[in-house]
């Protein structure tokens, strides 16, 4: 799996400071999906990233790309569940809110818009979207904004200068295993 593509979608995540990213690619650049995504999670599992598939067709892949510590306590807050139980998740563990997560990408007929909640994006923000995707939007970047624009704003500009390090460090040479941020030890340190 290039470089290149984790980089443009997932700086972010990469660094520590994004809890998840999706990205698409084409499934001629893959020739082993098993073995790809096996050796990206050797070379990740021990700096706290994990990547899955959620959807694998004839043409392309959607990976999941995500912290886990920080999608646990996303998820753990009450405006979070209660988005989640609404749409018929359990909210008991991150894995099977991901398992049920990946069973409405198969099975809906629209893409299920509670994905922002395990990307990272405020539970406001994911709420505001499922009502009405046009009503309120004080602002749009990597998601439309209906509560905190000024966070929000920062956020935005935050991803948008890691992806452009990232960008620069891997063009100057670096691997991508290089540029993980290893949020197990800084956890520990703490």
């Amino acid at each position: 799996m290039p470089d290149s593509i984790i980089i443009e979608n997932c700086s972010p995540t990469l660094a520590g400071i994004k809890t998840g990213n999706i990205f698409t690619i084409d499934r001629s650049l893959i020739s082993d999906i098993k073995e790809e995504l096996s050796e990206l999670n050797q070379c990740f599992v021990d700096k706290g990233l994990r990547a899955i598939p959620l959807k694998i067709t004839d043409k392309t892949i959607l990976i999941y790309l995500y912290r886990p510590e920080k999608l646990k306590a996303d998820l753990s807050c009450e405006e979070a569940k209660a988005i989640l139980r609404k749409k018929g998740y359990g909210c008991d563990s991150i894995e099977s809110d991901i398992v049920h997560l990946i069973h409405h990408i198969h099975n809906d007929g629209s893409f299920p818009h509670e994905i922002g909640l395990f990307l990272g994006y405020p539970p406001i923000d994911v709420k505001g979207f499922m009502e009405d995707t046009r009503k309120g939007v004080k602002c749009v970047g990597y998601w439309k904004v209906y509560g905190d624009k000024e966070k929000a704003e920062k956020t935005f500009s935050s991803y948008k200068k890691c992806t452009e390090i990232y960008k620069k460090c891997l063009s100057r040479g670096r691997h991508l295993s290089q540029m993980v941020v290893n949020t197990n030890r800084v956890k520990s340190i703490a």
